[in-house]
């Protein structure tokens, strides 16, 4: 899991020009239906992404992201959880050594809370064409 902190929406919301006071306005946020400021649904989206590439597209690049939703809010303070299910795959026509994935990701608190779920399309390398994960370097003797 990864707790979202107010510092990572505030900078967050702040770095992509976000201006909407619910993200950063504690004051206006305590005014609302929600009683607090909310995470940026962007950043949501980023950790939850992040949580998946070990898992998904470490290796691989996006192709296109399908499907957004947003049921439940997600406030500073919750700890999001990330799963990935393979709902399609099949191999690339222009790239023969690769093949395209798509997933179903879910994202949920603490709790339990669905607060995110989307559908991706990811390139990946067929298994016998991966390049080498070995990235770490050899220790000088």
């Amino acid at each position: 899991g990864r707790t979202v902190t107010e510092a990572d929406n505030i900078q967050f919301t702040l770095l992509t020009n976000n201006t909407n006071q619910i993200h950063f306005n504690r004051h206006y946020g305590e005014k609302t239906e929600f009683g607090s400021t909310l995470v940026n649904s962007a950043l949501t989206l980023a950790i939850v992404a992040g949580m998946g590439v070990p898992d998904v597209s470490e290796n691989g690049f996006a192709l296109g992201w399908d499907e957004i939703t947003l049921p439940h809010p997600v406030f500073p303070g919750d700890t999001l959880y990330s799963e990935s299910e393979v709902v399609e795959k099949r191999e690339s026509k222009s790239r023969p050594t690769q093949g395209i994935v798509k997933v179903e990701t879910r994202g949920y608190t603490q709790d339990g809370d669905l607060v995110i779920k989307y559908r991706r399309s990811v390139m990946v390398w067929k298994r016998e064409h991966a390049p080498s994960r070995d990235i770490f370097p050899t220790p000088k003797a």
